[in-house]
């Protein structure tokens, strides 16, 4: 016997020190791994149905409109800031960069837990391992446990019976034990059939529990880990959340353990401790309890949800500002100027940086041939605008401007399903610009229109043009647009500055610097190239001077 003890003994230890060399490995595996990626994009795959579930539950008072995080491609800018190490913080991170919040409040609490993690490297990388923790997809329907209110389960007469079952079933098990008998057989039977018909329709019932609920009692942990290791994360309302939610560890604990024994069906362990819960009905009872105390503390769960998505969105910002070429703490206060100085797009290697001053009561018109520039600028200026209004980071030397709201009309298409043309699709995509950006409006629009209404013929583009961009710089908005059209400068007079992107010829190509120039595109590029194609020379010769005979009609 004492053998026996002595060997089962050796057998745990051995078991112990396996599993802690197995822990401390995959703790250093995931440490060199941490190294190795900081200030790097971060190659997974996105699933943005489950990222963008905590914003979709959770709709802010200043989102960013659907078409411009479209006109934005946002899902890419977002692909490549994401660098969070948790579920939580990922769909944060998503929900921040759709939500223009430049309260200097807001800005100084971030930055200060941005800077601190930066300071301390050590404490910065413990906190990514534990994060990990929640890099399980489950962790996406963490949100939804505060994001709705959660009904019963069951009806009352149900519930009464799951929570009275274990007084029936081991009694009766007991009884015909000792005393066989027949009507206590069928009674016992009776009992069991309805334990194991309401245990399987439990399981339909709390689905998606079984994602969220053992994944809580991971945030929990992270939480309370973070709390007690750092004196500048210490937060009195996540300590008092943190109190409250601990009433919820035991049935978390037990739904925890209930998930992992289902995850393989195959194993005796699953079977074994399938048919106890059929016979306690432990499952529907814990959840049940459970579910009860999600609906009374779910502010409590959000708490701990933000505070913790809070930490990995800012160790995310500082990976992404440490990976940039150069950035710059945004300037953001109250005024009517513009100032960016050495803008660049962060999806474009090796983007050309620009600079530009603007008020808003003077709208900037960028003229330039396709592929010169200025449909990259004006993107980099609402993704610049964008990023420093909510990841107070900015792509640039130097970024000063007022709270902005972001307005585009960029990326336009016909729409077959709702019998809708190009112009159409166009039209109602500047009206809506209209709409949001009145003069009345306390925060004003940054807003940024990419060759505007470039569906319909040319005289009325001009002119409907010239009359929506009087109107929207009349509202005191900040205007970038873009177009081809020359005459426009004319008709706008001192209602816009013109700046250019150019190109020169060399070798029969275009070739572009891809830098602003202040006033209107002067050379004849567009019909070179056709010269240098080798297009017969009294084509060539008509479109000079028909070019010459427009320029000197209109002044250009």
């Amino acid at each position: 016997m004492i053998i026996l003890l002595q060997a089962l003994l050796i057998f745990v230890i051995v078991l112990l020190g396996f599993n802690y060399y197995s822990n401390t490995q995959q703790k250093k595996k995931l440490l060199a791994d941490i190294k190795d990626k900081w200030g790097l994009p971060i190659d997974r795959k996105t699933n943005f149905n489950l990222i963008g579930r905590y914003l979709a539950a959770n709709p802010g008072g200043n989102d960013l409109p659907e078409a411009t995080a479209d006109d934005l491609d946002l899902k890419s800018v977002f692909q490549y800031v994401d660098r969070t190490g948790s579920k939580p913080g990922q769909q944060y991170l998503y929900k921040a960069l759709h939500t223009i919040n430049p309260q200097p409040q807001h800005f100084a609490s971030l930055e200060e837990k941005i800077q601190h993690l930066k300071q301390n490297e050590d404490l910065r990388r413990q906190i990514q391992i534990k994060l990990d923790k929640l890099n399980n997809d489950d962790a996406y329907y963490l949100s939804e446990l505060f994001s709705q209110q959660h009904r019963p389960l069951f009806n009352p007469y149900v519930e009464t019976y799951i929570k009275v079952s274990v007084f029936l079933v081991i009694p009766l098990a007991m009884l015909l034990f000792f005393i066989p008998n027949q009507v206590y057989f069928l009674i016992f039977l009776a009992a069991l059939l309805a334990n194991i018909v309401i245990h399987y329709i439990t399981k339909n019932k709390i689905f998606s529990y079984v994602h969220s609920l053992p994944q809580l009692l991971v945030m929990y942990d992270v939480g309370s880990w973070i709390m007690r290791t750092d004196d500048a994360f210490k937060n009195e309302v996540v300590a008092e959340s943190l109190v409250k939610l601990s009433k919820l560890k035991k049935s978390l604990g037990l739904i925890s353990y209930q998930n992992k024994t289902a995850n393989d069906p195959t194993d005796i362990t699953y079977l074994l401790a399938e048919w106890i819960k059929i016979f306690l009905l432990s499952e529907p009872r814990t959840f049940i309890s459970s579910i009860k105390k999600i609906n009374e503390y779910a502010d409590e769960i959000k708490t701990l949800y933000e505070y913790v998505a809070e930490i990995d969105m800012a160790i995310s910002i500082q990976s992404v500002r440490d990976g940039l070429p150069y950035y710059s703490i945004p300037d953001i206060a109250d005024g009517n100027e513009i100032i960016v100085n050495d803008l660049y797009h962060p999806l474009v290697k090796n983007c050309v940086a620009n600079s530009i001053t603007s008020t808003n009561g003077q709208g900037v018109l960028i003229t330039g041939s396709n592929m010169s520039g200025k449909t990259t600028f004006i993107r980099a200026m609402a993704i610049n605008a964008l990023l420093s209004q909510t990841i107070h980071t900015s792509l640039t030397t130097r970024y000063q401007a007022p709270p902005l709201n972001i307005l585009t009309s960029i990326d336009m298409s016909d729409n077959m399903e709702e019998n809708r043309s190009y112009f159409q699709a166009e039209a109602l995509s500047i009206l809506n610009i209209m709409e949001r950006s009145v003069i009345d409006n306390p925060v004003k629009s940054l807003i940024i229109i990419d060759e505007i209404f470039r569906g319909t013929n040319t005289i009325e583009r001009i002119a409907a043009a010239k009359a929506v961009l009087t109107h929207l710089i009349r509202n005191k908005n900040f205007v970038f647009v873009s177009t081809h059209d020359l005459e426009l400068a004319k008709l706008l007079g001192d209602e816009y500055a013109v700046f250019s992107f150019e190109e020169l010829m060399g070798d029969n190509r275009l070739v572009f610097d891809y830098k602003i120039k202040a006033g209107l595109l002067k050379n004849k590029n567009g019909i070179a190239v056709l010269q240098g194609l080798g297009y017969p020379a009294g084509v060539i010769d008509d479109a000079y001077q028909v070019s010459k005979e427009l320029r000197e009609k209109f002044e250009l």
